[in-house]
């Protein structure tokens, strides 16, 4: 069975709330439903149930960037995985390099919030991905490795075939730089084989891996076409309309 084709676009710390709710119109009403595709849109979340509810009954899903792992409590500013739920979305971001970077979330975070957001009925996207001077020392795959199987530890089989990985280098990430397709490829390859190791070759030909990291409508269509990479994590490019439906329409 084909994998599962996921476009996402991750708004970061960008619109107020007329232009989210503009731009996620511009999307759904440039989407049509397409077996086997989805399309995907992590909004800011003071703006989540809004624009989830503008996407209800459309081809477009709302998810959040970020939550908390802890079902409730004393956690200020932060949000859980009920009220992400109950905000109208279905997916959440987890683990994206600004979270690891700037906030200085570990791995072990990143596990806690998979297992959060499993167990409330979310669709998790896992994002994964060396800094460049990683990248530099030859440690690439050691770092990816680490992260992927701290994220999925723990997991039972069924589990971890709900997961979506997206690899984004973090030396690509709003630096115009990219990495070729042939790099992404065979990174995503070596995802792919990590996951077969700890769960099984089924669930890891199953499992839709994104790439992330500079993914603009002129470089979509070479990466989209390696073998591994099933769709894109979208930043920059995500924030106006036409360029986003450029890239989740490719084919």
């Amino acid at each position: 069975m084909a994998r599962k084709k996921i476009f996402a676009g991750n708004w970061k710390m960008y619109t107020v709330r007329d232009e989210a709710l503009a731009l996620a119109r511009g999307i759904v009403d440039g989407i049509t439903d397409s077996p086997g595709r989805a399309v995907v849109v992590f909004a800011p979340a003071v703006h989540l149930r809004e624009v989830a509810a503008l996407c209800a009954g459309s081809a477009v899903m709302a998810g959040a960037q970020n939550m908390y792992f802890e079902k409730e409590g004393a956690f200020t500013g932060e949000i859980s995985p009920a009220m992400v739920k109950d905000a109208g979305a279905r997916w959440i971001l987890i683990g994206h390099s600004e979270r690891r970077h700037v906030f200085h979330e570990t791995d072990d975070d990143v596990r806690k919030k998979l297992r959060a957001a499993l167990s409330e009925g979310l669709f998790p996207m896992v994002c994964v991905g060396e800094l460049l001077d990683e990248r530099e020392a030859g440690r690439s795959e050691d770092v990816v490795r680490v992260q992927t199987e701290r994220a999925l530890e723990g997991l039972s089989k069924n589990e971890a075939a709900a997961v979506v990985i997206a690899y984004e280098p973090v030396w690509a990430i709003g630096t115009g730089k990219v990495a070729t397709p042939e790099i992404a490829q065979s990174m995503h390859r070596y995802i792919r084989s990590v996951v077969a190791a700890k769960f099984g070759e089924a669930v890891a030909a199953g499992m839709p891996i994104l790439y992330g990291g500079s993914v603009k409508p002129d470089n979509i269509a070479g990466l989209f076409a390696m073998e591994d990479i099933d769709g894109a994590l979208v930043g920059g490019a995500s924030l106006k309309a036409a360029s986003f439906l450029d890239i989740a329409r490719v084919t």
